[in-house]
């Protein structure tokens, strides 16, 4: 009787531990699915944040652009305004500094 003590005892360790290594891989699985759940709620709120934006992005009208052809358009006419002020004085001064220039007399 010996034997099947030991074959008994054998067999109840065996299970326990064949019963105790698939509780393990359930509860990584469990983890694995939690994990796998938590990342696909956090892609859902991506992917409907990008769609949000660029709905956003499609409807809303462009103000920026606007001031910024005009802007270019005030800075041309000016810059290039000012530039042929500065010229036409240019001019003047020098034909003033010409005209009031006393000859040179050689002694």
């Amino acid at each position: 009787m010996n034997r099947l003590e030991d074959l008994q005892s054998l067999l109840t360790t065996n299970i326990t531990k064949v019963t105790e290594l698939l509780n393990k891989k359930e509860k990584e699985e469990e983890r694995k699915s939690k994990v796998g759940l938590i990342f696909a709620i956090i892609g859902g709120i991506v992917v409907v944040a990008a769609a949000a934006y660029g709905l956003y992005r499609f409807f809303a009208p462009d103000y920026l652009e606007d001031f910024e052809d005009d802007l270019d358009d005030e800075f041309e006419e000016n810059f290039f305004d000012d530039e042929k002020e500065e010229e036409a004085e240019d001019e003047a001064s020098a034909k003033e500094a010409d005209a009031t220039e006393e000859p040179f007399e050689e002694d």
